[in-house]
């Protein structure tokens, strides 16, 4: 029986010189192992209570939006929209850039029966949060009948896809004369006419 009592108390001394195999692993939580060290580092945030600073975040993008006033909403309560729309840009760390005119046009149907409408083009850049909060604005704003927002395309940009290719049209001839499904030539029709 001594011999028992030695070896456990020997067995439990060996445990306790060396470190345990799961003292790193995730799966078991800290309290049950030795594990001293964390896994996961702290964040710092070096007082400026938030992760990133705001200037840092460099998620600007180039907009347009095209602006649809009723045709008789008076053009100072227009002015009044767009300059509304610029605070809110400005408002938001983004740059307006530019307002054009497009004015009265005919509408190709009727929006809350009305047959015409005044069109304006804003052109900024701004944060995705920025136009989120535009475009909540502008559909809750009387005498705006609609409002569509775009990503401006830079200039130069190609289209996608492959370019055109010259020498394709001829294949599609040939293979379309040989497979005998194009119209019939001339000199078809005159050799069936003799039969």
């Amino acid at each position: 029986m001594q011999n028992a009592v030695a070896y456990i108390t020997s067995s439990s001394t060996e445990q306790e010189r060396q470190p345990a195999l799961h003292e790193a692993d995730a799966t078991v939580s800290p309290g049950t192992c030795l594990a001293t060290r964390r896994l996961v580092p702290e964040r710092c945030t070096h007082g400026r209570g938030r992760i990133r600073p705001k200037e840092a975040r460099g998620n600007v993008i180039e907009y347009e939006i095209l602006l649809l006033f009723d045709a008789e909403l008076p053009e100072e309560r227009q002015n009044e929209i767009v300059t509304r729309t610029r605070e809110l840009v400005e408002r938001g760390g983004g740059t307006f850039e530019g307002h054009d005119v497009w004015g009265r046009r005919r509408l190709a149907y009727e929006i809350d029966h009305k047959a015409e409408g005044t069109y304006h083009l804003l052109t900024f850049t701004a944060e995705p949060g920025t136009l989120d909060e535009i475009s909540r604005v502008l559909k809750i704003t009387d005498g705006v009948l609609r409002h569509m927002a775009v990503k401006r395309a830079k200039p130069g940009a190609t289209p996608s896809g492959p370019p055109p290719s010259t020498d394709r049209e001829p294949e599609y001839a040939e293979s379309f004369a040989e497979s005998g499904a194009g119209p019939e030539t001339d000199a078809e029709q005159q050799l069936e006419g003799e039969e």
